[in-house]
């Protein structure tokens, strides 16, 4: 693991994301203390790609309900 200071990696931060597509890169602030910046694997699934559910509610029974709730 790179280990960079704050401002070295605030200077050439679009190089240290391409270095963290590979290993691990560290920031350390002035206190001390380090930070991990990793890669996330990418996912090429849409966030409303969600599976369905089985269910005995009609249409019917769908729009009833929704007339029912604007009802005030």
């Amino acid at each position: 693991m790179q280990v960079f200071t704050y401002s070295e990696a605030r200077q050439n931060l679009s190089k240290l994301l391409v270095l963290a597509q590979t290993e691990e890169v560290g920031i350390r602030r002035k206190d001390g203390s380090i930070f991990s910046l990793i890669s996330k694997e990418k996912t090429s699934k849409s966030p409303f790609g969600v599976s369905g559910i089985n269910t005995k509610a009609t249409t019917l029974n769908i729009l009833n309900a929704i007339e029912e709730s604007r009802k005030i």
